[in-house]
């Protein structure tokens, strides 16, 4: 999906021209430590040159505020959530407002339950960030109503703030890898595609995946491509399916790196690895990835968190002043990936 022309300077806008990430120009901007003076000045430098000024919570209105936000993530257990949760509240607390984070389980009751009271929800909170949160029709006009100031990260075509990645093309990518390495034989362990997933990338990852097939003349076997969710036993249970009940690939494309250390697991109770046996490719760059040689499609985790925080805190201080001028429309923000060649991966 393209990026949303918007005539706002944001962070990272300030991010781009200093050479910095959004989670060292929030904190520096904000005059917070473990900050080098060199990069502070970089900071200030870009921010005064691009006319950026970081918002102040403390020009709310005390009125009517409870000067709380809500962080919704489909579950508070996997890495990327775990790391897009602390930048964004470390950048919530740098503005003043407290947090509270509220996970789905990966429950669909749940959501229905949350989003059934959002009168309640508007009651403790003035905003919310929901973080890679499949909604329905329904549940987006009940939210967009609600008066809540919202951002999110990783979801499209909502009506307010968005940072994300292009999950498509980063799965086009990790699969162009493997295919450019010589391997036509190609497996997918990714979410399930079947009834209502809480997460909205799985869809995505999987059609980038069918994409670079299609552009080499290939389609996807259905024998290869497993459901595996987003977690290492779910990667370990996929692998397992895969070597015991269908058959070995050449070459396999994990959904996310968390997936794909399933995925190793699995070989190693089988007395295979990667790449000797097959190679492996995931998306994410954990922090383990580079300890085990996971090749992968690295994302800038924190600093889309940080980054939708902040665009939420701009909201939050426009509508707090005595005369707020105009917010301007739904802004749409791509962060960039890229391929982290390691060892999971080798020519066929």
């Amino acid at each position: 999906m393209p990026q949303a022309k918007t005539s706002r300077v944001t962070i990272q806008d300030v991010a781009a021209l200093s050479g910095l990430s959004i989670c060292t120009v929030s904190r520096a901007l904000r005059q917070l430590p473990n900050v080098s003076e060199h990069a502070r000045a970089r900071v200030n430098d870009a921010a005064a040159q691009l006319g950026y000024k970081a918002s102040s919570a403390a020009s709310r209105l005390a009125g009517g505020s409870t000067g709380s936000v809500a962080i919704i993530a489909p579950t508070a257990t996997a890495w990327f959530f775990a790391r897009a949760v602390e930048a964004a509240e470390e950048v919530f607390a740098d503005g003043g407002y407290d947090t509270v984070l509220i996970s789905l389980r990966n429950r669909p009751t749940v959501q229905q339950k949350l989003f059934g009271d959002l009168a309640g929800l508007a009651q403790r909170v003035d905003g919310v960030l929901l973080l890679n949160i499949a909604l329905g029709e329904a549940e987006m006009a009940a939210l967009a109503a609600s008066g809540l100031a919202v951002a999110s990260v990783g979801m499209h075509d909502v009506p307010w703030d968005n940072v994300g990645i292009d999950n498509e093309g980063a799965a086009r990518a990790a699969t162009n890898h493997l295919l450019g390495l010589g391997h036509t034989d190609l497996a997918i362990l990714a979410g399930s595609e079947t009834g209502a997933p809480s997460l909205v990338t799985a869809s995505e990852r999987r059609r980038g995946f069918e994409l670079a097939l299609s552009d080499h003349g290939l389609t996807a076997d259905p024998d290869l491509v497993v459901d595996a969710g987003s977690s290492i036993e779910g990667g370990r249970l996929a692998m397992v399916e895969l070597m015991e009940k269908r058959r070995m690939p050449s070459a396999i494309f994990a959904g996310c790196d968390e997936t794909a250390f399933g995925a190793l697991m699995a070989l190693r109770e089988f007395g295979l690895s990667a790449p000797e046996n097959v190679s492996i490719i995931g998306i994410d760059d954990h922090q383990m990835s580079w300890f085990l040689g996971l090749t992968t499609m690295a994302q800038p985790v924190a600093d889309q968190g940080a980054f939708a925080a902040s665009l939420l805190i701009d909201r939050l201080h426009r509508s707090g002043l005595p005369n707020p001028p105009p917010a301007g429309p739904p802004s749409s923000h791509l962060l960039e990936t890229k391929l982290v060649e390691r060892t999971s991966t080798i020519p066929r």
